[in-house]
């Protein structure tokens, strides 16, 4: 092996993601990390005397240390009048659902297991270059109280707190529970969009387009639902990295049918990672006004996710998984991000949660970089009035 540095195309040596990552930290301000020592200061009392740093606090008050505080996405501020969410970039929210389930539950605890791992993570990406906490504001809203016993009654109350999210400007970041919630989700946001549409990229190894499962609408569901309303046609919905020994032949014929945008696991190596993200873009933008990303955990290979519902050997890798879905962010629209079917039960020291946390804080890296956060005004395809028929045929 050579000793020799690589060089570049002009004979000088080439420079790494690493040098890179060295300079645009140098460049990024402190501007928030100092407001939010002065906040803990101001509200958490000063130190004791044996002390040395003076920026701590006596009551913990901000981001560290990281065991400690009240659990909220990456101890973001809870918000507790939700009628004031506008007035923030983001806003994260729970959907603890798991009636939808059709195996083993336990997706119920998702937000609260993605919640408390949160707190492990930083603000500050290294790669990316990218320090949240100086460029957007975020609230965490808490849960949406949802019905054990009654989904369509859960379904109406998600529809309804993503809609109030949606329609305020904010960036709604949906922490699941089930996939049975991406039709409400989705609804939630097709009624403010007038007369735009919305495309669907959805991350999952199974295609989730049955009409009902067990007689009920499941998290085997939520694409037959979603796509039956105007604003979300069906072809638009893409689906990566579909496939295993758990994709049931109804859903199957519901995708052939409706001839909406599959490509498996194979499909995405085969034609290589960005040609697959060029693939979504074309088709998911085709027509429409924004795009909404579903991300189910259970996409990624079950060796890196065990705490899911339904775990698939043979998914992404977790590099694949996320490279593509920086990409996509980068280059559409994108109006909305949930991140489903995780569940803690059956999870091994918050891995997988954990994992869901990446595809979160990536997600908002992208959206700082692409300029899509933080939002100067409401987006074009937002709507201010409510269409409350949007997603409400079926019985």
């Amino acid at each position: 092996m050579s000793d020799q540095p690589t060089l570049s195309a002009s004979g000088e040596p080439a420079r790494s993601e690493a040098d890179y990552a060295l300079e645009k930290e140098a460049r990024l301000p402190l501007t928030g990390w100092q407001q939010e020592v002065d906040r803990g200061l101001e509200f958490g009392l000063d130190a004791a005397e044996s002390i040395r740093d003076r920026s701590i606090p006596t009551f913990s008050r901000g981001e560290l240390p990281h065991y400690a505080g009240i659990t909220t996405f990456m101890k973001a501020p809870y918000l507790e009048d939700v009628r004031q969410v506008g007035s923030y970039d983001v806003a994260i929210v729970g959907v603890p659902h798991d009636s939808g389930t059709t195996y083993r539950p336990g997706t119920r605890f998702g937000p609260q297991g993605i919640r408390r791992i949160s707190a492990l993570y930083t603000p500050y990406n290294f790669e990316l270059g990218v320090y949240l906490r100086e460029s957007i504001t975020m609230c965490d809203v808490g849960d949406i109280f949802t019905i054990p016993a009654n989904n369509e009654k859960s379904f109406d109350q998600i529809s309804k707190g993503i809609a109030h999210i949606f329609s305020s400007g904010a960036f709604p970041i949906i922490l699941g529970g089930d996939h049975s919630i991406g039709f409400p989700t989705v609804r939630g946001v097709c009624r403010h969009l007038g007369d735009k549409k919305v495309g669907i990229i959805h991350f999952d190894r199974h295609v989730d387009t049955q009409e009902t499962d067990l007689d009920e609408r499941m998290h085997t569901c939520p694409w037959f639902h979603a796509t039956n309303m105007d604003n979300a046609p069906a072809k638009n919905l893409v689906q990566l990295g579909i496939g295993g020994w758990q994709v049931p032949r109804p859903g199957v014929k519901v995708c052939r049918e409706r001839a909406t945008n599959i490509l498996t696991v194979t499909d995405i190596t085969e034609m290589g990672l960005d040609a697959a993200v060029d693939f979504a873009l074309e088709r998911a933008l085709d027509g429409t006004d924004c795009v909404y990303i579903s991300f189910d955990i259970d996409c990624i290979d079950a060796g890196f996710v065990p705490g899911t519902g339904w775990p698939e050997p043979g998914g992404l890798l977790p590099r694949e998984a996320l490279y593509m879905l920086g990409k996509i962010v980068e280059k559409a629209p994108v109006c909305g991000l949930e991140i489903v079917e995780v569940s803690p039960p059956y999870d091994i020291s918050d891995i997988t949660s954990l994992m869901a946390t990446r595809v979160i804080c990536d997600t908002m890296a992208h959206l700082v970089l692409s300029g899509q956060l933080p939002r100067q005004s409401k987006a074009d395809y937002i709507s201010e009035t409510a269409n409350m028929d949007v997603g409400s045929g079926w019985q």
